[in-house]
C-alpha cells in the first residue's frame, strides 16, 4: 500500500507540475498528424519480455498522454523549409517516469520549428503500471518538502554528495531498471538522427536533447552515460534534474538549465548540475526564476524560451 501511495504521488506531483506556460510564447495550433518513426529494429533492448500494451489517453487540448510504453518512437516536427536552419532538438516530455505527457512537447516542438528549429519527441519507456514496482518504502507521513510520502526534501549539498543525482526513489529498483532504457532510448534517438541527418534536413553537429522534468533527468542521463557515438552536442533541462549519478564527460555537452526556486528537490537538483558542469569546466548556464513571479506550481515563467533561444544562438548552435 505504501509502495502504491509513493507511486501516486510521484505521478501527481508532475502532473500538478504542468501549468500551461506557453501563452506569453506560442498558442496551439490544429493538431495535425505527425510522421512517428521506431528507433529500434525489432523489440526495444531490454524490454524485451514486456508483452503487455501500451496506454493512451487524452490531455489538456488532445494531446495524448502516454503510460505503459513498449516501443520508443521519434514524432517528427520539421520546420518550414524557407527558415530551417539546421539545428535538431530532441524533446523528452516529462511525466514521473511512469507517463508521458505530450502536451509540452507538443507546444515545444511548434515553437521551434518557428525558429527553423527541426525537432522530435521521444516517446521513451516508463514504468509500466502492469509490473509491481520494486524496492524501498517511504514514510506515508508529514515530510519538509509537504509531499506525504515523499521523504525529505534534499538539500543542494546532499545532492551535490550524490553527484547530483536527485531521483526521489534511489532504492526502487524497477524504477533504476527504466531509467536506464529510458537513457538508452535517447542515445538511440541520436544515433538514428544522425545517420539520417540528409533526409531531414539537419546539421549532425547540431543534434541536442532537451526535456521537461523526469525527461530532463532523461535529457542529463543521455548527455553524461558513456556512448562514444550517441553524446548530444548540446543538453538543456526543464525543471528536471539528473536521475543518474553524474560524471561530467571530458568534452561534455554544454548545457542549458531553467528551474523556479521553489520547486521540491528539482531545484536543489539543477543547481548542483550546473556545479558539477562548471568544475568539469564545461559550458553551462542557468536560470532560476523567482516563484513569486511565475507560476506557483515551480514551473520556469514562460520567458525560458527566450532565454534558450538566446543560448542557442550565442553558441552558434541556431541561427536567425
Amino acid at each position: 500500500m505504501k509502495k502504491l501511495l509513493f507511486s501516486t504521488i510521484l505521478v501527481l506531483w508532475t502532473v500538478f507540475a504542468l501549468p500551461f506556460i506557453y501563452s506569453q510564447t506560442v498558442g496551439r495550433s490544429d493538431i495535425q498528424p505527425k510522421p512517428t518513426i521506431p528507433i529500434w529494429p525489432g523489440k526495444a533492448p531490454g524490454s524485451e519480455n514486456w508483452t503487455f500494451g501500451e496506454r493512451v489517453t487524452e490531455g489538456p487540448g488532445g494531446s495524448k498522454i502516454y503510460s505503459n510504453v513498449v516501443n520508443p518512437t521519434l514524432t517528427v516536427y520539421l520546420p518550414d523549409p524557407a527558415k530551417a536552419n539546421g539545428a535538431a532538438i530532441i524533446l523528452c516530455p516529462g511525466g514521473a517516469m511512469r507517463m508521458l505527457g505530450f502536451a509540452e512537447t507538443e507546444r515545444t516542438a511548434e515553437w521551434l520549428n518557428s525558429k527553423g528549429i527541426s525537432a522530435f519527441i521521444l516517446k521513451y519507456r516508463v514504468v509500466p503500471d502492469a509490473l509491481s514496482v520494486a524496492g524501498a518504502t517511504r514514510s506515508g507521513g508529514p515530510s519538509r518538502s509537504g509531499f506525504p510520502g515523499m521523504g525529505n526534501e534534499l538539500s543542494f549539498k546532499e545532492i551535490l554528495n550524490r553527484r547530483g543525482n536527485a531521483n526521489p526513489a534511489p532504492d526502487d529498483q524497477m524504477h533504476l531498471k527504466v531509467i536506464a532504457m529510458a537513457v538508452s532510448d535517447g542515445q538511440q534517438a541520436i544515433r538514428i538522427l544522425r545517420r539520417d541527418a540528409a533526409k531531414y534536413h539537419i546539421d549532425p553537429k547540431r543534434i541536442g536533447i532537451l526535456g521537461f522534468s523526469a525527461g530532463g533527468g532523461v535529457a542529463i542521463g543521455t548527455a553524461v552515460t558513456e556512448s562514444s557515438d550517441a553524446y548530444p552536442d548540446f543538453a538543456a533541462t526543464i525543471y528536471g534534474p539528473s536521475l543518474v549519478d553524474v560524471s561530467v564527460p571530458k568534452l561534455g555537452a554544454p548545457l542549458f538549465i531553467a528551474v523556479m526556486d521553489g520547486h521540491f528537490n528539482v531545484t536543489n537538483g539543477c543547481m548542483a548540475l550546473f556545479t558539477l558542469w562548471k568544475e568539469a569546466g564545461r559550458p553551462v548556464e542557468i536560470h532560476v526564476y523567482d516563484h513569486a513571479y511565475g507560476p506557483a506550481s515551480g514551473m520556469p515563467v514562460a520567458s525560458w524560451t527566450d532565454r534558450l533561444y538566446d543560448w542557442l544562438r550565442a553558441r552558434k548552435l541556431a541561427t536567425d
